[in-house]
């Protein structure tokens, strides 16, 4: 898997160190490479966009690593200062263009055991790199700041995820269902609202029927309230 070349510029053309090229490939005027580089691209992005999406893996480490390696290069070559001169590269950077991909490959790669805890982070940014860090340097410090730690992930053992579907609609539709069930019965919902204020109006009367009833035997007295009830009977 290869990205495209990344040649170091030089203000004068005669040092070979600023020459060297970038060791993840070149571009080439033949369609079957340039296809197949299209489609590699594709590949890489639909995983990580599945990492950062998930915040797991699932791939090889040793794998997923060339997939971050390759994405990385890729992005910070679409960058402006890819295409400056050392002397601008220096000014704008604090380094050459070519030191600063190299340092954060190396970054990367002295992870050996599994990617760092960060990797839905670095995910993200590499996603959208020129959307969320418009200037090269800021990006090179957030890529850093994530690259620089020490615990690591590891793979997981859940299916792969073909699709990610969004959960919000079922649970809307779920929400819904029993409402629609309720209407086609001839029954109208009755807000949580309205419920509470029915049983308090409910506990009210029947609180207020209690207290006429004591009131009344209060003043008819027991004996006429006990006639009263014999000749009801009777």
């Amino acid at each position: 898997m290869e990205a495209p070349s990344v040649t170091e510029n030089s203000s004068t053309g005669n040092d070979h160190d600023q020459e060297q090229v970038l060791n993840h490939g070149g571009t080439n005027s033949n369609p079957e490479i340039n296809r197949e580089q299209e489609q590699d691209e594709e590949q890489v992005r639909r995983v990580l966009q599945v990492i950062s999406t998930t915040g797991s893996f699932w791939h090889s480490w040793d794998k997923l690593k060339n997939m971050l390696s390759f994405q990385l290069k890729l992005v910070l070559s679409e960058y402006p200062e890819a295409k400056m001169t050392v002397d601008e590269q220096n000014a704008s950077l604090g380094e050459t263009y070519l030191e600063l991909v190299t340092r954060l490959d190396e970054e990367l790669h002295c992870f050996l055991d599994g990617p760092p805890f960060t990797l839905q982070r670095i995910c993200e940014i590499l996603l959208a790199a020129r959307t969320i860090y418009p200037k090269l340097s800021k990006l090179a410090l957030a890529l850093e700041k994530n690259l620089l730690v020490t615990s690591t992930l590891t793979a997981c053992t859940k299916p792969y995820p073909e699709m990610m579907p969004d959960p919000e609609p079922e649970k809307a539709s779920e929400a819904a269902h029993p409402q629609s069930n309720s209407v086609q019965n001839g029954i109208e919902p009755t807000p949580e609202g309205d419920k509470d204020e029915i049983m308090t109006e409910v506990e009210a009367d029947i609180e207020e029927m209690t207290m006429d009833m004591d009131a009344f035997q209060e003043m008819v007295g027991p004996s006429e309230v006990n006639s009263t009830t014999a000749a009801e009977s009777s």
